[in-house]
């Protein structure tokens, strides 16, 4: 009895430059053949275990003359070789499968036999070619056939082709015309429509988990003629079909030079054609994988374990557990919010005993005079904290030039101003009721001995209730009441970013412009304040109304920061150095760099062009790096006043570079229009959490679509940084920007860089959102050869990998990379990830990489994804040895 050790590493050998054996002749005739003509060889490594087979790697026909241990597969070998290559790693892993199978003590009867080989091929692939997903919004048969009878209530319970994908719940509507048509030439259905039962066989074939019977389906789509050939002119119209069903243009309209690449590679003979079986080899490549060492296998069996909840039934253990990791998490904020409650509290109690105590006053309004003066005090305190948290230039230098951040949560200094604004709400609503609903009235129906001590104050008794409310405190308070309620109202969410549709005139309260113009209400505002704190009630002597005593030092402050803002704007004005309008609605700006303009990366600074807009000032990240002598900036059009922005340079381009697919105005002979662009005033820079990536030796980066802008800056900063503390010894000129990387100034020697691993990860839908920055991408590429920077790219527009939608595309972009080095979806050389990260596989990764390891990470975009990376983040610092310190950035 014949006995195998799966168990060991094993080298096998096949001739160099030809087929792997598969087809119809056996390997051990193929292969002695081979050996019989004397050709060279090449060692392929296999790492196999039970039913799994990798491949770990393959040597050269003449590696051991030369001594060299270079693995084929790897970069920079031709595409030819590299074919080749793959073809013979998977044919050798597929018929060793075949082996382990046959030599088994009981071999499987004939059913589980197929569904095992069908299961393993799918592992290996693309784990099957589903037309159906999740995303889809179909859940069975049952959904299908109600939608079914309900498309065809007028149709005589005929569906036609058109309403397929409808029916099904397809949204790729060319996609799923291409599979009705294939399933209908398949199953001999002539005309445009189909039955109920048609349509249930359609969707039997369509959601079978049969690898190779999806294969056949999927060949059915490409097949026109149905004569089981493909032709070059039927590849490219399914690489344009699938291009199409995953939004990527840029393929589309390179469809017959990556059909011609298919050719190339599946058509080395030239036939014109190609068959079922050449698609299934590159469906089916077995990939190429490194072998974990026994380390980290064991590292990632306890962090499973580990990550495994564990809930006691022990009510107060459970509490407990929470508060210790809620207090963890969140220190810096339960330290400030603590304090400012108590202030709060302790202001309001001391102003409540206080008039408790005057018996002339509380003999008149009660209690109801107590809680307003309480309410008033605190009102004085938020009003003037309300300020420190947008003095930017403060809090810039605090964060940068002082130890303060360690225990003060600058990151959250807007989020404090709002949940100041609230306090005010509360205090103004409490103040404004107990003077209006209880202290007036009781004035107006007190007899005249209980009045009497106050006439010094209000004067002469006044039955008439608008008395009061037309005083000086009256009308002073109300007009702050409704100033304070549009600007809050217009800062929600739902006004500030446009959510709300209103008709006609009224869509003009909407908007970024109506938030920014109704914030300056504030100045009125303030002034009010002074005025309603002067006529106070009740005081008299100058020195106890303490209004302007809380207002003086923030107001003060902000006046300064105003004079700085306005003052450095226009010191020195900037120039426009080059303009690009880019895919998605995105303008590029470089801008000449001030002397004295020095920043972080991370860090971001306004902008004003008095052409759109004399007045307002807009925020955007800073995309270039500190060592850059020019300053960048991305802006993408979300509004009116980006899109005023963007039509006006669009305006200014187009006499230059008429018939350019990119307006751009970089080159020399567009220097001498220079003065007829807008004038360019920036402020800044100022502080923003990504800044502190530097503090962290392993850094996770995530940017949601134009998120990306203040993480690209940090790459080109690393790369910098790296440069000058001798990481890399290619001091050579940069292809990208066209500058010597600079020296590291003293200032920045001074400030400590202790970043060694950064992972990047871009999630964007559309795909011409990689021509922003697909400069950065291909240098980091290029230059980054300790690999310290690990970049993944992630359209996602394209189908999951499994999905038939994005097969092809799937096999292309690993053509493509293999030949050319560029990746078919971005246009760079990093090859592009499919639909959306897994973010918890993302976490364990590093969590097993970089064990007792602070790791910064560090989020810009969108706030639906906060709240995942931030859980992550507390989850797998509680539960493994690795800390992840969130750090987030809206917009």
């Amino acid at each position: 009895m014949q006995k195998l050790d799966f168990e060991n590493t094993r080298h096998y050998y096949y001739p160099s430059g030809t087929e792997a054996p598969y087809g119809g002749q056996s390997s051990s005739e193929k292969t002695r053949s081979y050996y019989e003509e004397d050709q060279p060889y090449v060692e392929i490594t296999l790492d196999i275990h039970d039913d799994s087979v990798s491949v770990y790697g393959l040597k050269s026909p003449d590696h051991r003359g030369a001594g060299s241990d270079q693995s084929l597969l790897r970069p920079g070998r031709s595409s030819k070789s590299n074919s080749v290559l793959k073809r013979i790693a998977s044919s050798v892993s597929s018929e060793l499968k075949r082996v382990a199978s046959s030599v088994s003590r009981k071999p499987p009867r004939p059913q589980e036999a197929k569904l095992r080989r069908s299961k393993s091929r799918a592992e290996l692939a693309l784990k099957g070619l589903k037309f159906i997903t999740k995303t889809d919004g179909v859940t069975g048969w049952f959904e299908v056939e109600k939608q079914f009878n309900e498309i065809t209530k007028t149709s005589n319970g005929l569906l036609h082709r058109s309403k397929f994908g409808e029916c099904i719940g397809m949204k790729s509507t060319e996609f799923a015309l291409a599979l009705f048509d294939a399933l209908a030439r398949r199953e001999n259905v002539s005309g445009d429509s189909i039955n109920m039962d048609e349509l249930k066989e359609f969707w039997k074939q369509i959601t079978d988990q049969d690898f190779d019977s999806r294969l056949r389906t999927f060949f059915a789509m490409v097949d026109k003629d149905s004569d089981g050939r493909l032709n070059e002119a039927e590849v490219r119209e399914i690489i344009a079909l699938s291009a199409s069903a995953n939004e990527l243009d840029n393929i589309r309209k390179q469809a017959d030079e990556y059909a011609a690449l298919i050719m190339e590679e599946l058509d080395p003979y030239h036939y014109g054609y190609i068959m079922i079986e050449n698609l299934e080899i590159l469906l089916l490549q077995a990939p190429i994988q490194d072998v974990r060492d026994g380390e980290s296998k064991k590292l990632s069996k306890m962090l499973s374990h580990n990550l495994k909840a564990q809930q006691s039934r022990n009510l107060g253990v459970r509490f407990y557990r929470w508060m210790k990791y809620f207090v963890f998490d969140n220190w810096k904020r339960v330290w400030v919010i603590a304090l400012w409650i108590g202030a709060m509290a302790g202001l309001f109690t001391w102003k409540f005993m206080q008039y408790r105590k005057r018996s002339d006053a509380y003999q008149v309004m009660g209690v109801c005079v107590c809680i307003a003066k309480g309410a008033a005090e605190t009102l004085k305190l938020n009003m003037a904290m309300i300020l420190l948290p947008v003095c930017r230039n403060t809090i810039t230098w605090l964060r940068t030039k002082t130890k303060l951040g360690a225990i003060v949560p600058f990151d959250d200094s807007l989020n404090f101003h709002k949940v100041i604004a609230i306090g005010i709400s509360v205090g103004v609503g409490i103040h404004a009721t107990s003077h209006l609903a209880c202290d007036f009235p009781r004035l107006i129906a007190a007899d005249e001995d209980e009045y009497k001590p106050m006439e010094q104050y209000f004067g002469p008794q006044t039955k008439r209730y608008m008395d009061f409310v037309q005083s000086v405190e009256g009308v002073t308070g109300i007009a702050m009441v409704i100033l304070m309620t549009i600007a809050f109202t217009l800062a929600t969410t739902w006004f500030r970013r446009d959510k709300l549709k209103l008709p006609g005139p009224l869509k003009k309260i909407t908007g970024f412009n109506a938030f920014w113009y109704s914030h300056h209400l504030f100045v009125i505002v303030y002034s009010l304040l002074v005025v309603h704190g002067y006529y106070v009630y009740l005081i008299k002597p100058w020195y106890k109304k303490t209004t302007w005593m809380y207002l003086m030092v923030p107001v003060v402050l902000y006046l300064f920061e105003r004079l700085i803002r306005a003052f450095r704007s226009s010191v020195e004005a900037v120039s426009v150095l080059k303009v690009s309008v880019l895919p998605g609605n995105v303008l590029s700006l470089h801008l000449s760099r001030p002397n004295n303009f020095r920043y972080k990366s991370g860090q971001y600074m306004y902008l004003n062009c008095s052409a759109v807009s004399t007045l307002e000032w807009h925020p955007f990240s800073i995309t270039s790096a500190p060592g850059d002598d020019y300053l960048s900036v991305h802006i993408r059009v979300l509004g009116d006043w980006t899109r005023q922005l963007r039509s006006l340079f669009s305006e200014l381009c187009k006499p230059h570079l008429l018939g350019e697919s990119r307006l751009n105005i970089a080159s020399p002979r567009h220097r001498d229009n220079r003065s007829n662009y807008p004038r360019i005033l920036i402020d800044g820079p100022y502080g923003a959490p990504a800044q502190d990536y530097k503090k962290f030796e392993v850094v996770l980066l995530v940017g949601l679509g134009i998120g990306a802008t203040p993480m690209i800056s940090i790459v080109k900063d690393i790369i910098n940084n790296l440069k000058g503390n001798g990481e890399s010894s290619n001091r050579r000129q940069s292809p990208i920007h066209n500058m010597v990387s600079p020296p590291l100034s003293p200032a920045r020697k001074s400030d400590a860089f202790r970043t060694k691993r950064a992972y990047f990860y871009w999630v964007t839908r559309e795909q011409g959102s990689f021509d922003w920055f697909k400069n950065v991408m291909d240098e980091v590429a290029e230059t980054d050869r300790n690999n310290v920077i690990e970049l993944h790219n992630y359209c996602t527009s394209v189908y999951e990998e499994g999905d038939a939608r994005s097969a092809l595309i799937t096999m292309l972009q690993s053509l493509n990379h293999a030949k050319n080095g560029v990746d078919v979806v971005s246009g760079t050389h990093v090859m592009s990830h499919f639909a959306k990260p897994n973010w918890r596989s993302v976490f364990k990764r590093i969590a097993v990489k970089h064990p007792k390891t602070r790791v910064g990470v560090f989020y810009c975009g969108a706030a639906g994804l906060v709240k995942e990376l931030r859980h992550l983040s507390q989850d797998f610092s509680h539960k493994t040895s690795t800390k992840f310190i969130f750090h987030k950035e809206n917009f």
